[in-house]
Parts: structure tokens; C-alpha cells; sequence
């Protein structure tokens, strides 16, 4: 039986950056994120300027199937981890500090 696909914004989801590196124009963060209780990877490149903040996140393409499986859909899913991540909606290990 397959799941009803969610496809509203109030999908779980906590991320974690393990590591952020870059200059003040862009950021490569790599990490992952906790949706029902599973552990899914991603990288992403933040960066803003004219025109606002913004992320390029990857995530592949076998999570994102798994994703699906899991009745959530995966658009909204990436763009919900985009806003945390422009929002700083995240969990930092302890010493890593996102500059302003």
C-alpha cells in the first residue's frame, strides 16, 4: 500500500552542518538532516548577495526516491531544508561558528 504523498511545509525534518567552509560571497556546507528518525546526507553551496540569500542544495537521487517511498514529497522536502538552512534553522557542532 503505497503512502499519501505530503505535500504541505510542515514536514519534520532537523538538520545538522558538519562542516561550513568559504569566503563572505559563498559557503560549502556539507551535513545531513533527521526525517522520521532517518538520517539522509546532503551538501549545499549558500551564498547571497544582490538579489538576497540563497542555497544550491544536492542531495541524491537515491535519498530522494527513498524520500518518496517514505509518502513525503521530495520538492517540498529540498525546499524546506533550503529555508531552515537560509533561516539558520540548524544544529552547529560545537566550535563551528556560520559568520555574518
Amino acid at each position: 500500500m503505497v503512502e499519501e504523498i505530503r505535500t504541505d511545509e510542515r514536514i519534520s525534518v532537523t538538520i545538522f552542518v558538519k562542516n561550513a567552509r568559504g569566503s563572505n560571497i559563498a559557503s560549502k556546507l556539507t551535513g545531513y538532516f533527521l526525517v522520521n528518525d532517518k538520517q539522509f546526507r546532503f551538501t549545499a553551496v549558500a551564498f547571497g548577495r544582490i538579489g538576497g540569500h540563497n542555497i544550491a542544495l544536492t542531495i541524491s537521487k537515491k535519498t530522494l526516491n527513498t524520500i518518496s517511498k517514505m509518502g513525503i514529497e521530495p520538492d517540498v522536502l529540498q525546499l524546506t531544508i533550503q529555508r531552515k538552512l537560509i533561516e539558520g534553522d540548524i544544529i552547529l557542532p560545537k566550535g563551528l561558528k556560520i559568520q555574518d
